[in-house]
């Protein structure tokens, strides 16, 4: 496939919105749903396997106005070198169920962390499939996880967030809810129903809305984005929510929206991809 847009497969899968993709002799595996899907990409060509054209357009948000995107958030010389530093990074369209469940188990760990955990989940609770001689697993279903035990899931590393995953596999399962249709929601009434399950407070539910829901306001706020703000766009708060805000090291709810406030209306409509850019570039200066 011959991209006729700026698009780099290698950052958009080590950015941290995806956590279940490994690279093997050049070749990116990944397991999407039912399907393990092989992917690499040799400069304007994309090579890959057992998915379809239309897959890979979606999925990696090759349909996204790119140029268009870069325009309206590259608002100052910090983010614009962050859009450059990274060309081509792009929002995935993960599927809701997995991306929420994953989040949920991402909470104060580090990447290698939350891969390791979701790996072990899919390999106690999913299905196995061998691939070009490897073995991959499928994310577990709603079902299985809702009837899994607080001490299997913990097995996998959860910890705590065991009671959140299974509290909230229940809920979809028992209340016939399908993640897919909080596309149809505006963000804000999103954002308060994703509110409503058990381990999820605004940061996951940022993170489900714009990695999963295509709502590319959503702009999650964890440690390194809380150091970019207070860096770089402290003179766009106002002083007191700042102090504030170097005092401790969490965010309180208050701070948390008021953050994303500011970023909303200062990058306005795909403030989530300045997000991302601002969040990988800040990870990886150190």
């Amino acid at each position: 496939m011959r991209l006729d847009v700026a698009f780099d497969l290698d950052f958009s899968l080590c950015c941290g919105q995806v956590f279940r993709w490994r690279k093997i002799d050049g070749w990116w595996y990944g397991v999407v749903g039912e399907h393990v899907v092989k992917i690499r990409q040799c400069g304007d060509q994309l090579e890959f396997e057992n998915i379809h054209r239309e897959f890979v357009q979606n999925y990696f948000g090759l349909n996204d106005d790119l140029a268009k995107i870069k325009s309206c958030v590259g608002k100052d010389d910090y983010v614009r070198s962050a859009l450059k530093r990274f060309e081509g990074l792009r929002i995935v369209r993960q599927l809701p169920w997995e991306c929420l469940i994953s989040f949920i188990c991402a909470t104060y760990k580090s990447i290698a962390a939350i891969e390791l955990m979701l790996k072990k989940l899919s390999i106690k609770y999913g299905e196995k499939q061998v691939f070009d001689g490897l073995d991959f697993f499928t994310f577990p279903t709603i079902e299985r996880l809702a009837n899994a035990s607080e001490n299997g899931l913990q097995e996998c590393g959860l910890g705590y967030r065991a009671k959140y995953v299974q509290k909230t596999a229940r809920k979809i399962l028992d209340e016939t809810i399908n993640l897919e249709d909080l596309k149809t929601l505006p963000y804000l009434e999103g954002r308060k129903v994703l509110l409503e399950f058990s381990g999820v407070g605004f940061k996951v539910a940022d993170c489900v809305l714009l990695f999963s829901l295509e709502k590319m306001e959503a702009f999650p706020v964890d440690v390194w984005v809380k150091r970019v703000i207070l860096n770089h766009y402290a003179n766009q708060l106002p002083a007191e929510t700042v102090k504030k805000m170097q005092s401790h090291n969490s965010l309180t709810n208050n701070e948390y929206q008021k953050i994303g406030d500011f970023a909303r209306s200062y990058f306005g409509q795909y403030a989530g991809y300045a997000q991302e850019y601002l969040f990988h570039f800040e990870r990886t200066q150190r």
